[in-house]
């Protein structure tokens, strides 16, 4: 999931540099929404991964 958020940065960098205004917000946006998920389940799984058995 990081890899995607990673790969719609890269497209919302290109987008803006070539002046696709709309195209740069959303792959940024999406970007953004990516990033929290993998966030978000990366402390969960750090959470999960300390309990005792």
């Amino acid at each position: 999931m990081l890899n995607y958020a990673v790969i719609f940065l890269i497209i919302a960098l290109i987008a803006g540099i070539l002046g696709f205004g709309v195209i740069a917000g959303t792959a940024a946006s999406i970007a953004k929404v990516l990033f929290l998920i993998f966030l978000i389940l990366f402390i969960i799984s750090l959470l999960r991964g300390k309990r005792p058995v």
